[in-house]
């Protein structure tokens, strides 16, 4: 069996902290095999920086996801072309700076996790439907893992039964708030809608919640700031029958 640790959106470095504090225990406990997190929230003031993602790798993070925000910050654009092992979603243009998947090469099994973004409610990429066809039709590995970064549950679920059976895992990100949704679909494919984030407990999606309670009550911009207090750490663990790709157990961490 594959163990893969999956972590939610990490939050600014007061969650990069968490995660370095926390990590090491939660994969010695857990047997884990691969740890991929989601990065894009990652650095201080939103997107993520070479800063931050160097320091998630650091952790013991093997693969970095993104999303919607992974080109708020220009710092991070040449980083994506030359450490593949940070991706950003693959229905962004071709043109754009990194890759939208990487394989991970575990010895007697090649491992490749897909990054993927949600169009309803979110910037209008090509379908994330067509590009995991392509992906599927052009990549070979013995697992898929797909983290699915996107808005509307709806979207989300319907990735996951449109995959079930073609690759290993689908997982939510972007709402940062966990769901209790986590199943093994009918043909092996395990599936959460989102997995939550790691950062501030006290928050609102990470931030401090006058700032938001301010901008829902003005209609004003407001400059978010990030709550340094208690954290959460949010992930999910899923088994993998490395000769099938299929998934046999997925659970839940929701530690604070």
């Amino acid at each position: 069996m594959i163990k893969v640790l999956f972590i939610g959106d990490i939050i600014s470095q007061v969650g990069c902290d968490y995660l370095r504090n926390n990590l090491p225990r939660i994969k010695r406990e857990h047997g884990i095999n691969i740890v991929i997190a989601n990065g894009e929230n990652s650095a201080v003031g939103n997107g993520v920086l070479p800063h931050s993602a160097n320091f998630i790798l650091d952790c013991g993070v093997d693969i970095i996801t993104t999303g919607n925000h992974v080109f708020k910050r220009r710092e991070i654009y040449d980083y994506l072309d030359e450490n593949p092992q940070v991706i950003r979603p693959a229905n962004f243009p071709s043109v754009c700076n990194g890759n939208g998947y990487f394989v991970y090469d575990g010895g007697k099994y090649s491992f490749c996790v897909i990054n993927l973004m949600g169009v309803v409610f979110m910037d209008p990429l090509e379908s994330p439907f067509a590009t995991i066809d392509r992906i599927l039709k052009e990549v070979k590995a013995d697992c898929y893992f797909v983290d699915f970064h996107a808005e509307a549950t709806g979207e989300k679920k319907a990735l996951g039964y449109y995959l079930d059976g073609r690759v290993s895992a689908v997982v939510g990100t972007h709402t940062h708030i966990q769901t209790a949704d986590e199943q093994i679909l009918p043909n092996g494919t395990a599936y959460i809608t989102d997995v939550g984030m790691t950062g501030p407990f006290h928050s609102v999606l990470g931030v401090k919640p006058e700032c938001v309670i301010s901008r829902y009550k003005t209609n004003m911009p407001t400059r978010f700031e990030i709550e340094n207090t208690e954290c959460q750490f949010n992930a999910v663990v899923i088994e993998i029958d490395e000769k099938t790709g299929k998934s046999n157990k997925i659970y839940r961490l929701n530690i604070n």
